[in-house]
This record gives C-alpha cells, sequence and structure tokens, in this order.
C-alpha cells in the first residue's frame, strides 16, 4: 500500500520489524474489512494501514495462530499462511473499447493476453514516474463476459481512481469502471501447501493452472474468483470472494490444518526476502519501470515508439528500454555484513564515502538470518558484487551488491522447466510430436520453430514457451 510517513514497530522474538505504511491507533474512523471481527477475535494487533483496522500480527496467548514475525515468515515458506488483503481496491472495466483504456492507463498488453490470464504491471504518470503498480487480469465471467479486472493498492487507490476518471473524459470510447472495494473479501494463501488447500476445498485439480492464470471455483458454496500469484515469493492464490459469503470463506480457510494465520509483519519480510516492491518506497512517481529493474512489465507489444494507442509516459520509458546510458541509477539489493538492519533513508556510500545511493527497505531476513536491503545505486555502483558501506544510524558498515530475490522464489511454472529441457535435448521433432499427441504440453506452449541442420533432419532451434 502507498507510505504513510508514520510507522508502527512490531517485535516477534529476535526479530524488530519495522512496518512502513502502518501505525498505532485508537481512532474508530478507520475502514474495516469483512472479517474485522474475526482478526479481532483471533488476537489480532491492530494498527492503521492505508486507512484501514488492519492485524500487523496475532498475539492471542495459547491460540495457533499466535507466531512470531520470524516464525510466521517461516510457516509461510515451509506450509500455508493466510493474508487478508481485502483493503486492495478492485476495479473491473467493461465495454468494447475497456482494455485499450486500460492499456492507455498502464504498460500492459493487454489484448495479447490470453483470457484468465494476469501480469503485474505500473500505472505511470507524464514522466513515466509510477503512479501505482498494479495487477490486471483479462477475466470473463458468465455476467460480465469477457472484461477487464485490475487490482490497485489501498493507499493510492484514491489517486488512482481520480487519475482513471480523468483519463477516461480524455478517452472517451465504449469504457465502464465498475469499483469493487469494501464489498468483497480478497485473500491471499500462500505457500508450498496452500494449493493442496484450494484443491481439497474446492474439489478441482491445479496441477495446469500456473503462476498468472486464474479460474473460478466454488469454495463453501461461493463463486470465487482464483488467481495463482502472490506477494511473498511463494507458489499460492488470492481469492477474490463475494461479500455475503467472507466470513465463512474465511473461517474454513483458517481451520484448515496446514493453515495459520499471518499479518502485515511477515508480509513485509515475505515480501523483501523475494526481493519485490513496496510502493511509496521501492517505486514512486518520479521513479520509471527501468530503473525499478520493472522493464519486463512494458508488454512487448507495447514498446514501438509509433503505437496507435501509446500508454501514458512512454515517450520516457521507451527510450530508456532502447538507450540504458538514459538510465543513472538502478534498483539493487544490499547485503549489509554487520550493524543494525539499513533502514529506508539509509545512505549507500563506496568505501571512501562517496555517497552513490540511498536504501528503500531493509530488514533482518528471518528465513537467512541476515540483514537484506534493496536501494537505488548510481551505475556504476549497482553491478552484483560491489563492495560499499550502509550509514545507520551515524555508524558506517560494510556492505555488498547482490541479485534478488535473497530468498529463492517458488512461482509455479510448469511449462518453463519443459520448454529449458526442450531446448537443450531435442534434436528432431518425434519427441515433440509425441508431447502434442499423448497431451503432454498444453495449446499455449505449442509455439515451436523448426530448421533443417546438415543431416536434414528438422532440428528444434528454439521452443518459446508462453508462461507468466
Amino acid at each position: 500500500a502507498c507510505a504513510q510517513v508514520t510507522r508502527a514497530m512490531a517485535s516477534g522474538r529476535g526479530l524488530a520489524c519495522r512496518l512502513t505504511g502502518a501505525r498505532a491507533f485508537s481512532s474508530a474512523s478507520l475502514k474495516k474489512t469483512l472479517v474485522h471481527a474475526e482478526h479481532v477475535e483471533d488476537g489480532g494487533k491492530m494498527v492503521d494501514f492505508a486507512g484501514y483496522s488492519m492485524p500487523v500480527q496475532y498475539t492471542k496467548s495459547g491460540a495457533p495462530h499466535t507466531l512470531s514475525i520470524i516464525d510466521s515468515t517461516k510457516w509461510t515458506r515451509e506450509s500455508a499462511s493466510l493474508f487478508d488483503v481485502s483493503h486492495m481496491c478492485s476495479i473491473r472495466w467493461t465495454g468494447k473499447d475497456a482494455m485499450a483504456f486500460v492499456e492507455r492507463v498502464t504498460t500492459a498488453d493487454v489484448q495479447g493476453l490470453e483470457t484468465m490470464r494476469g501480469t503485474l504491471s505500473v500505472i505511470p504518470n507524464e514522466r513515466g514516474g509510477v503512479i501505482d503498480d498494479t495487477m490486471v487480469t483479462k477475466c470473463h465471467s458468465k455476467e460480465h463476459g469477457e472484461h477487464v479486472y485490475q487490482v490497485v493498492n489501498a493507499g493510492c487507490a484514491d489517486k488512482d481512481l481520480k487519475h482513471f476518471d480523468e483519463q477516461l473524459g480524455r478517452f472517451g470510447g465504449d469504457v465502464k469502471m465498475e469499483v469493487l472495494w469494501d464489498s468483497r473479501g480478497l485473500y491471499a494463501l500462500q505457500g508450498p501447501k496452500a494449493i493442496g488447500v484450494v484443491e481439497r476445498l474446492s474439489g478441482t485439480d491445479l496441477s495446469k493452472v500456473a503462476f498468472g492464470q486464474s479460474l473460478w471455483l466454488s469454495i463453501e458454496g461461493a463463486e470465487c474468483l482464483v488467481s495463482r500469484c502472490g506477494y511473498t515469493g511463494e507458489d499460492g492464490v488470492e481469492i477474490f470472494v463475494p461479500g455475503d459469503a467472507a466470513v465463512q470463506v474465511w473461517r474454513r480457510l483458517r481451520d484448515e490444518p496446514e493453515v495459520r494465520l499471518a499479518a502485515l509483519g511477515a508480509r513485509d519480510a515475505l515480501r523483501l526476502e523475494a526481493g519485490l516492491c513496496l510502493y511509496g518506497h521501492d517505486l514512486d512517481e518520479d521513479t520509471t519501470p527501468p530503473e525499478a529493474g520493472l522493464s519486463w512489465v512494458v508488454g512487448k507489444a507495447r514498446r514501438d515508439p509509433k503505437a496507435a494507442n501509446p500508454f501514458i509516459g512512454s515517450e520516457r520509458i521507451l527510450a530508456q528500454l532502447a538507450d540504458k546510458s538514459l538510465v543513472k541509477r538502478l534498483r539493487a539489493g544490499l547485503m549489509p555484513s554487520a550493524g543494525p538492519p539499513a533502514r529506508e533513508g539509509a545512505a549507500i556510500e563506496t568505501p571512501d564515502g562517496q555517497v552513490v545511493g540511498t536504501v528503500t527497505s531493509g530488514t533482518m531476513s528471518p528465513c537467512l538470518r541476515k540483514n537484506v536491503a534493496m536501494g537505488y545505486i548510481d551505475k556504476p555502483f549497482n553491478k552484483k558484487g560491489t563492495d560499499l558501506q550502509v550509514v545507520v544510524r551515524g555508524k558506517k558498515y560494510p556492505a555488498k551488491t547482490t541479485g534478488m530475490p535473497f530468498v529463492p522464489t517458488r512461482y509455479y511454472k510448469p511449462w518453463a522447466a519443459l520448454g529449458r529441457g526442450l531446448r537443450a535435448a531435442a534434436t528432431d521433432d518425434t519427441f515433440v510430436r509425441g508431447l502434442f499427441a499423448h497431451g503432454g504440453l498444453a495449446s499455449e506452449t505449442r509455439r515451436l520453430f523448426f530448421a533443417p541442420d546438415v543431416s536434414r533432419k528438422p532440428r528444434l532451434l528454439l521452443c518459446d514457451v508462453s508462461v507468466p
């Protein structure tokens, strides 16, 4: 969510998790999700997060869901954790020009997506900076037919919606924006055992549903939109639940033996371990996607400077993609070797004291038991393995740039591994044709290109497997 200036400190058995965007509160005017009472009953320590009363940790004595932030993070990596993310804002775009409009206000190639597939994108401003990051899905339902389903950050939703309203006035066309916010539940079930839970509750085999794909499933009698995605680096799903079933579905998910409740403290540690950006800290309106290491969110079909429907801010972003020398700083990972965690705002210096960057996020990794951080570093000091130092409370500590994620991600991409194997092993098309004949490849994987070698046998040169 968009950052607020104030912060709350949530501690958990050796880990001080400085949760940006949250603060302790006493006001009754905060918004509440549909399962707010469930959080309180289960011992949620509630804080103000993006204008919502949200749990930062569960602390009820003796309750199974009472875990330290360290243990909650590890439980997610080893089993399954349930997060309430209903504070995030959903938008349904309908009308014959809906996809064209969403392509105007984001960098996504919406028309190029397969139906029921989504992608991470950004909402750029005229300068190429990021107004917000967003998930965009080309969806289909019985009631609305083909449409676009979008999710934006809670703390940025008001400015996002204002921006969309302004752009709709300029765009014209047949587009309808329907805001779905506090009327539905949105739950993230994350971890290696999450899919097994959903399969059991829905009676559906999800082995052919890859990361980024969505489908409609019946859970507790409610028709839910389930997307295989998440913000933890783990396999898992996000489940959109109709309002009248929100509490019932939450309770059923919570009570499964593999599942423990998790909250904002663990969520922030998980996303940082996975090298994922938090808006308002690692992304803002003065940072472009190429600077943030997010060039991939600009769909290949959106990179034509002469496109009939260019996205807002395309001039600067496409220029940076075409000429990397225009990018002067880049987001990079840091591994300080000593001292306390380097938090947001900490200076990044060369060993001789030259300031070359600023930390945007940092913590002690619960899984690595080491300090990790990310920040923006001037080129060429961003290169992996560069010796630098971070300044924390006036003291300087050695650090080294590193790749991200810090903890390996485990997104479910079954056809990616198959594609790598085909590239390495196939010498003719017999094996590939056999896979097609026996259903070993989904239809979206069948873009195969062959050329004859000197023995005139068709040789596999490239297997362009469509994965998220």
